[in-house]
């Protein structure tokens, strides 16, 4: 997958996507090919009074949304950015396609590569 656990992405589809600001992502689905991203896509949970919620009522609840929705953010350009990976030395790190500045490592270059 091209976003992980605490990324910043843009989302770029659905009823979220107008405000082209920066989201955080909670949690990566890889199986499902989904993200969680903070704020976005909430639902109503309606929960009956119990210990854990003694009154009751709605909750607000991020659900998952599908990875293809959103673009890394790149702190450069100001906006969400298609991805490559590259090898540099040791280690493969991900970069903005547009403007070329690095935005994390993904892991360790295989042999093959090094």
């Amino acid at each position: 997958m091209h976003v992980r656990k605490d990324d910043l992405v843009q989302v770029i589809s659905g009823d979220d996507a107008l405000s082209g600001k920066p989201h955080k992502v909670l949690r990566v689905l890889p199986e499902d090919n989904k993200v969680v991203v903070e704020g976005v896509n909430l639902v109503k949970k309606h929960v009956k009074p119990s210990r854990r919620h003694p009154r009751g009522g709605q909750l607000s609840k991020e659900m998952p949304i599908s990875a293809a929705n959103v673009l890394l953010w790149c702190n450069t350009c100001g906006r969400g950015v298609r991805t490559g990976r590259r090898v540099t030395g040791a280690t493969k790190e991900r970069y903005c396609k547009k403007c070329g500045n690095a935005l994390g490592q993904v892991g360790k270059a295989g042999a093959a590569q090094a």
